[in-house]
């Protein structure tokens, strides 16, 4: 450690090493996908490094999660940049993430590394270092983040004034052997005392003043005026990261900048502070004797002196890169990978895209068939992680050809009940999927209870009450007519987002549920809410607007349409690619729904679509009632039908009746086959319907049409 160098010999320095801890490459990411996304400005960001505090190791400049700024959505959760850290002296830097990797490979580097060396002179020049010496370790970064494959390539700069002619060095020992035994000690307890303080540790380049009493102390950078008195010795100080015992670490260099544009000094003493287990070590510390004669590079000296700092990969001059997928927890890489096409809707397409909604909204399928099990898949593609699936059926061994979520092995043994069988290929197929299965039969009309089932019922209408009020969107997939009235019902009586898909030999219907007929309250509430009359008023006005459910084009009540089939009519007989359109259109009209600042209280809007508005409520393009589609001639019509006062399942008076009556009333509904209608006005309906003649006109003029 008390090597000698040889008079004259050129200062040579030990170049700054980075280190990129993954967590910075974690928010990197998150940043770009959720607020930067297209935006390649500059990033300031802020890099962390400490004296070497071992013999046989460097310390680096680290970058880490809170390297990059902060972001509003971010604060709770990334800690701020602590001031004090005497393990962690911050230093300003910027980053220049690119779009592609072409863009990355074509940054004009040369022009980069100028900039930054620019800013360090320019600071020196202004006075700026002397108050904030951190600014003199400026650096650069630049980037390309494939958040495809989970790989970046990036390259560090460390920017360093170049002095012309270079200083050389006169003198080279360990600290502990160019400090008297008095100073050494007084020079390691005023730098433990620095290193502790709040308001210093983070000071990166700084004076050591040693009077004539053998007393130190530590000075900033714009003390040196006060610090000229006689006998005093006078050395310039920074945190070095180096450990060789024969060399200054990579700050120094830009210091030497500063001291000759400030003060134009020909020698200099020159104190590499280096630690031990967090106190002063100089043993391991350096002071270097420099000469500085022949330079011009006074504070008059304008030009911007020459500048190098590209960090060598291997000795050699080309980025670095790293892969984490491999080091990833596969759950994590999945959820990644799958939100990264919905992120980047938001870059462009669809800035308006709330994935958090989606990702928080709970949805119920009924029926986890054909349908069900395409509206599931569809539903995890929008980013919908909260999904549940209600079926009472067997996987058969038909099945799996034309239900997604089913294979084989799902038909053995009798088959696996459907719901169940549907979560867990869910979750083979997205661990993150919060999915359930419920198995139970839908209560219907037409289907009455024995006295042994009437337990069953009451306990499976509670049950499905249940889990509508719990979820947030519910859609009605199942492959009967009636088995869709008491979920019609429920759904009307909570308000709630619903969605029916029914499929046809070579046609579909998807529609959306309008409104119920009454607000979300109690009956107690309801009842004190207005007067008899206002309110009789209010809900007649309501029943005008509204949209109508499935039901509602509906003159009978639904019935048995299991009983006395062909084995044709027991199966659902479709054209294979049905489902899939049906269910695609299913999904995407709820999406549209759940974006709409009025969800499914929205009626039927304009037929035309809007592509780059932020803050409209068309950002996802209309919101139809109805599409009926054909694949005989691939059409599509887009349709509207308006509540039925006499609807047997969203109608004003099915509704209050359910909510005065509750089980007692479904119970009558499901086992008396004429009730709904006898209630609703159906069967008086049906009677002035069959009362009416008419008169076919048999004169010549046939114009296609009946008076009646």
């Amino acid at each position: 450690m008390a090597a000698k160098r040889e008079n004259g010999s050129i200062l040579q320095f030990a170049p700054f090493q980075s280190s990129v801890d993954e967590g910075f490459w974690h928010r990197l990411s998150s940043l770009k996908l959720n607020k930067f996304r297209i935006d390649d400005s500059p990033i300031p960001i802020t890099g962390f490094y400490a004296p070497c505090s071992h013999s046989q190791v460097s310390n680096h400049l680290t970058l880490v999660a809170e390297s990059l700024p902060a972001d509003e959505d971010e604060q709770s959760s990334v800690p701020a940049i602590a001031s004090g850290n005497r393990n962690r002296c911050s230093v300003p830097g910027i980053l220049y993430n690119t779009n592609t990797l072409e863009d990355f490979r074509a940054l004009d580097k040369k022009s980069l590394l100028k900039q930054e060396a620019k800013k360090i002179w320019e600071d020196i020049q202004s006075g700026r270092a002397m108050e904030d010496s951190a600014l003199l370790s400026r650096f650069l970064v630049i980037s390309f983040a494939d958040l495809k494959k989970w790989s970046f390539h990036y390259w560090f700069a460390f920017p360093a004034l170049v002095l012309d002619p270079p200083a050389t060095m006169v003198e080279l020992k360990a600290a502990s052997q160019w400090f008297t035994l008095d100073e050494a000690e007084s020079v390691s307890k005023a730098c433990n005392e620095w290193r502790s303080s709040n308001s210093t540790a983070g000071v990166p380049f700084f004076l050591v003043s040693i009077a004539s009493d053998s007393r130190a102390s530590i000075r900033h950078l714009k003390d040196w005026e006060a610090c000229q008195g006689d006998g005093q010795k006078l050395l310039f100080g920074f945190y070095d990261p180096c450990h060789l015992p024969s060399n200054p670490g990579w700050p120094l260099r830009n210091l030497l900048a500063l001291i000759c544009s400030s003060w134009n000094l020909k020698s200099v003493d020159l104190f590499c502070y280096r630690e031990s287990r967090g106190f002063a070590d100089l043993g391991l510390s350096l002071v270097v004797g420099g000469s500085l004669t022949g330079l011009q590079f006074h504070r008059d000296h304008k030009d911007l002196p020459n500048a190098v700092g590209w960090e060598l990969n291997k000795d050699r001059a080309v980025p670095r890169s790293i892969t984490l997928a491999k080091s990833m927890d596969p759950t994590r890489l999945a959820i990644s990978a799958a939100d990264l096409n919905l992120k980047l809707m938001r870059w462009r397409a669809l800035p308006s895209l709330d994935l958090d909604k989606l990702a928080s909204t709970k949805c119920l399928l009924l029926g986890a068939g054909t349908l069900g099990c395409e509206v599931a898949r569809r539903l995890m593609a929008w980013g919908v992680r909260k999904i549940t699936l209600l079926d009472n059926g067997k996987v058969a061994m038909s099945n799996p050809l034309r239900q997604s979520l089913y294979t084989f092995d799902d038909c053995l043994n009798g088959g696996k009940y459907k719901a169940l069988a549907a979560v867990t290929s869910l979750q083979r197929i997205f661990p993150a999927v919060e999915a359930e299965g419920v198995v139970m039969a839908i209560p219907m009309p037409g289907h009455p209870a024995t006295s042994q089932e009437v337990d069953g019922v009451i306990d499976d209408c509670t049950r499905l009450h249940n889990l509508i009020d719990s979820h947030d969107a519910v859609f009605l997939l199942t492959d009967t007519r009636e088995s869709r009235w008491l979920p019609s019902l429920l759904c009307a009586n909570a308000n709630k987002i619903t969605i029916t898909a029914a499929l046809g030999f070579d046609s579909f219907l998807v529609m959306r549920h309008g409104p119920g007929p009454l607000p979300n309250a109690s009956k107690a509430d309801a009842a004190n809410a207005l007067s008899d009359e206002m309110e009789s008023l209010a809900l007649s006005n309501r029943e005008q607007q509204r949209l109508g459910c499935y039901f509602c084009n509906d003159v009978v009540q639904p019935t048995d349409s299991t009983s006395n089939r062909t084995l044709d009519q027991q199966c659902t007989v479709t054209r294979p690619g049905l489902a899939s359109n049906a269910s695609s259109l299913a999904v995407e009209l709820c999406v549209n729904m759940l974006h709409h600042p009025d969800g499914h209280l929205i009626e039927q809007l304009p037929f035309y679509r809007t592509f780059a508005c932020v803050d409209s409520e068309l950002a996802l393009g209309i919101l139809p009632h109805q599409i009926r589609g054909y694949l005989f001639d691939f059409s599509q019509m887009k349709l509207v039908g308006r509540s039925f006062d006499r609807c047997t399942a969203c109608s004003l008076t099915v509704v209050k009746e359910y909510r005065e009556r509750g089980l007692e009333f479904l119970l009558q509904a499901i086992n008396h086959p004429t009730y709904l209608a006898d209630l609703t006005g159906l069967t008086e309906l049906t009677k002035s319907a069959n009362s009416f003649d008419i008169d076919w006109d048999d004169d010549g003029d046939d114009d296609g049409f009946a008076d009646i």
